[in-house]
């Protein structure tokens, strides 16, 4: 293929995943936009809960992550029955992991006070969690059903089935949290409430699409009987992309649990910005799942050429993307912070001062968080999945946090400084991992 076929393949196969992340954003940005209209304490204890839900799923969603790159080399060497078992271990997997996950949640008020949240802010997030942490299982499910679809290339459902999730919390929302519709006035109660009705929206969804659309995998029929060979081989696959991804939300999660040393007010703007930052990292993580998908096919397929000119276009792409959304960042931060605030909140000047400096540091990781998510994607289409996740943890871990720490609290520059350590952690995973692809990944694939 020539690399504008390239392009349009892979944004055929990469806008619906781009939409859909950003629908599956907009589920968040909607809890943090009416919670900020509530109150600020709320939306402080939802950044809180929020965060400590998400460090869990996404080291579950470790699982669904294979499934993507499994399926898309199993269709591509037309087996169907390796397709069902994959995508069966996936789901099997994200259950029992679940299962594991569930009492922190249902204790994570305590393990909030002993990290240093203070009482007020660690109750209130604790009893978000308390029923807000039951959407893991729909949650999870969800992720390997839409990795599955999408190494089918089914994308096309998985935006709209998203969309429909977004349009359901918004509604669920605005009547729970705020008592609209004959509903009780529940506040954070009823964000967490909304969170698991939109989750379940989801999951129904995705398996009767499976059932009606792709009756061939039969993915549910003997649902219970399991197959130790194929869970081996999903387990020891997910477990690593957990890792890695834990890695870097630990980073983004202490940086949240830093900025609530500060105090009420910091975190709340650290909750916009992030939200702020996270949308425009949504179109780079579509990307980055075209690129799994298309990178699968190729190693399905022994195609090394293919895969390299594939890895260049998804590369440009990335990069065109983070120099807009730079001149976003740097030239609207103000506009962008107050979509999610009350005219008349008291606290709204000191949010925007902050919040307006945590959007200039945002701007610095654009590049480098965009490339990073890329070389992931790449890498996980070849099943590279151990040297990513020891690299992922030397950069967050031993160099993001540490950074973060001396910068915003030894050097004393704040919240500046403990986000000047994100630009810093993610830069050397950037670098390393785009390494690891061009030097190590392409050698996976003999040439043709």
């Amino acid at each position: 293929m020539t690399y504008p076929a390239h392009a349009r393949a892979v944004l055929a196969l990469g806008l619906p995943l781009v939409g859909g992340h950003l629908a599956q954003f907009a589920i968040g940005m909607t809890d943090t936009v009416m919670l900020g209209w509530y109150g600020v304490e709320a939306l402080a204890a939802a950044t809180l809960g929020q965060t400590f839900f998400f460090i869990l799923f996404i080291m579950g969603s470790g699982f669904a992550w294979a499934v993507m790159p499994m399926v898309a080399t199993s269709e591509t060497e037309g087996d169907e029955t390796n397709v069902r078992r994959v995508t069966r271990m996936g789901l099997w997997l994200s259950l029992l992991y679940g299962a594991l996950a569930m009492p922190l949640m249902l204790g994570s008020d305590t393990i909030l006070r002993l990290l240093g949240q203070n009482e007020a802010l660690s109750s209130a997030a604790g009893g978000y969690l308390r029923i807000a942490g039951w959407g893991l299982f729909p949650a999870l499910l969800v992720m390997v059903l839409k990795s599955y679809l999408t190494a089918l290339a089914r994308t096309q459902f998985v935006l709209w089935m998203t969309v429909a999730a977004a349009i359901s919390n918004a509604l669920l929302n605005y009547a729970f949290i705020f008592g609209n519709w004959g509903a009780p006035e529940l506040g954070l109660t009823g964000a967490a409430i909304a969170s698991i009705g939109s989750q379940t929206v989801s999951l129904i969804g995705a398996v009767i699409y499976a059932v009606v659309v792709l009756p061939q995998h039969t993915l549910f029929r003997r649902f219970w009987r399991p197959d130790w060979e194929m869970f081996g081989r999903v387990f020891r696959l997910g477990v690593p992309i957990g890792l890695t991804s834990l890695s870097e939300t630990t980073l983004f999660a202490a940086s949240a649990l830093m900025m609530g040393w500060l105090g009420t007010v910091p975190l709340a703007a650290h909750g916009i910005a992030i939200t702020v930052a996270s949308g425009t990292f949504m179109i780079h993580l579509g990307l980055s799942n075209a690129a799994t998908v298309r990178a699968g096919n190729a190693y399905g397929r022994r195609d090394r050429a293919h895969m390299a000119r594939g890895a260049v276009v998804v590369s440009v792409m990335s990069l065109l993307v983070s120099l807009a959304t730079i001149a976003l960042l740097l030239l609207a931060p103000e506009p962008l912070l107050s979509l999610f605030l009350e005219g008349e909140d008291p606290n709204r000047p000191d949010i925007l001062a902050i919040g307006i400096g945590l959007l200039a540091v945002a701007a610095l990781f654009q590049l480098v968080d965009g490339a990073q998510v890329i070389a992931l994607g790449l890498l996980r289409g070849v099943q590279d999945t151990a040297m990513p996740m020891v690299i992922a943890a030397f950069s967050y871990w031993l160099v993001g946090l540490p950074v973060s720490y001396v910068l915003g609290f030894v050097l004393g520059l704040d919240g500046i400084g403990v986000w000047l350590g994100l630009v810093i952690g993610l830069a050397f995973a950037a670098v390393l991992l785009m390494w690891r692809f061009w030097t190590h990944g392409l050698g996976k694939v003999a040439p043709r």
